[in-house]
């Protein structure tokens, strides 16, 4: 194997689906690769689950952005990609993700919303079509980077996938891959799915109008 990519988890009392996150990922472990969980202080056992599954499992202060960025930083693969532990990548993804940084600094995948409920499969079409045309991911889609361009995840409270997509693209456009990978509809299935849409668009919005990303933190969890 000519370069070897190493998938980064953060978990936060991912408890009751950690193992299953993991075990998808034993396929890219027997071809090589890395799987490293960056636990923000689970109190639910995350971290105890996900050590016989995973490579390395580090501790690191909560936040998402933080826990990436601390799970780079003990990462020895020539590249990185960040995985959320409800979110399933697409067979042979290591394959599409290293062919894709031959010519790309970064991208990510097409997402699909685990769901029967057609309006989250709309959902799922537009935020690929909205970050095709824009050039922003969403930590949804599996943003992958190649080592030697990773700059960090700027530590904010919320909308660190949006600060690092604009990082990036001033190095290069973000390789778009049409593979989807699959993430929970639980976020959704929470709050509703209108009220969880209108939702992300006020906070996006508001965040592209200087907001302070600690007070759509504050929104986001209420």
């Amino acid at each position: 194997m000519d370069a070897r990519l190493s998938i980064v988890v953060p978990a936060l009392n991912e408890a009751a689906g950690i193992e299953r996150c993991l075990a998808a990922l034993a396929p890219l472990r027997a071809r090589g690769h890395e799987v490293v969980v960056a636990d923000g202080g689970s109190t639910d056992g995350t971290a105890a689950l996900a050590a016989p599954l995973a490579d390395r499992v580090v501790a690191a202060p909560r936040g998402r952005a933080s826990q990436m960025n601390a799970g780079a930083a003990v990462a020895s693969g020539d590249a990185l990609l960040f995985l959320h532990a409800d979110t399933v990548l697409p067979p042979y993804a290591d394959r599409a993700v290293l062919a894709a940084l031959g010519s790309h600094a970064w991208g990510r995948f097409d997402v699909a919303i685990d769901s029967r409920d057609a309006r989250l499969a709309v959902v799922g079409v537009c935020m690929n079509w909205r970050s095709r045309l824009t050039g922003i991911a969403t930590g949804d889609q599996a943003i992958f980077v190649r080592r030697a361009d990773f700059p960090g995840f700027p530590v904010i409270a919320l909308m660190e996938d949006v600060a690092f997509s604009r990082a990036m693209k001033r190095v290069t456009p973000p390789a778009c891959l049409r593979e989807r990978v699959r993430t929970s509809a639980r976020r959704w299935e929470r709050h509703g799915v209108l009220r969880t849409v209108l939702l992300m668009w006020r906070l996006r919005l508001a965040y592209w109008l200087g907001a302070d990303p600690d007070d759509l933190a504050r929104r986001y969890s209420h």
